[in-house]
């Protein structure tokens, strides 16, 4: 597992976040400042969803999101991902070479909505789409499915407009549900019969999928009795 897949459960309550660099960073005053800046990229974009979601439920009588997520990277993982990547161990350095040290998580009922959302998002002015990668369309080996964008967008301070980057993962529950068991897996060193229980997840990948596609046919069938 890579260390920029927000694979596993995230933090939802980003304000008890500290902004302590654990040591790790030997510019601690610089380091604060800048986690703030990531802080308040994940509230920007919390708020845009929470208005899409409001919008949405007011205009099409139905909310798209079940659920936001968000996390700020630890300096541990900070740190291991850049000397993974060869990279220095600093500030600046993870600036420049991490996309994903805030991170948002968005949990849909069905499949068209995590499009829907990534269309609306794509939209708005403000919102800088750097790059995409649609693991829904193209799964991973393993079966991982999810949409991953990372996002710039300005944040306002009291001094300068800032724009900073964040990493958005939109998925259905059922495919967080999976992540979340894979992510266990991922992180357990010795696991009886691994080899089998990662062909089963493979398969319950697959299950998965075809189950949002079913629900997701059943629902415009409904709608259209509706109609």
């Amino acid at each position: 597992m890579r260390n920029n897949e927000l694979r596993g459960p995230m933090a939802i309550d980003t304000d008890i976040i500290p902004y302590d660099s654990e040591h790790v960073f030997e510019q601690e005053a610089l380091y604060q400042e800048v986690m703030m800046r990531y802080h308040c990229a994940i509230l920007e974009m919390r708020t845009k969803l929470e208005v899409l979601s409001r919008d949405m439920s007011v205009r099409y009588r139905r909310n798209p999101i079940e659920f936001i997520e968000s996390r700020l990277k630890t300096p541990s993982s900070i740190a291991r991902k850049l000397r993974g990547l060869g990279e220095e161990v600093s500030v600046q350095s993870m600036q420049e070479h991490l996309s994903d040290i805030a991170g948002i998580r968005v949990l849909c009922a069905y499949i068209d909505d995590i499009y829907e959302i990534a269309r609306m998002l794509a939209q708005q002015k403000d919102v800088r789409i750097l790059t995409v990668k649609d693991y829904i369309k193209n799964p991973k080996a393993n079966g991982y499915r999810s949409y991953h964008m990372i996002v710039e967008i300005p944040v306002s301070f009291s001094d300068a407009v800032v724009p900073v980057r964040c990493e958005l993962q939109i998925r259905t529950i059922a495919m967080d549900f999976w992540a979340t068991l894979d992510h266990d897996m991922q992180y357990k060193k010795q696991v009886e019969d691994s080899e089998e229980i990662m062909r089963e997840l493979r398969e319950c990948a697959d299950i998965i999928h075809q189950t949002d596609e079913k629900m997701m046919r059943l629902r415009e069938r409904i709608h259209r009795i509706d109609e």
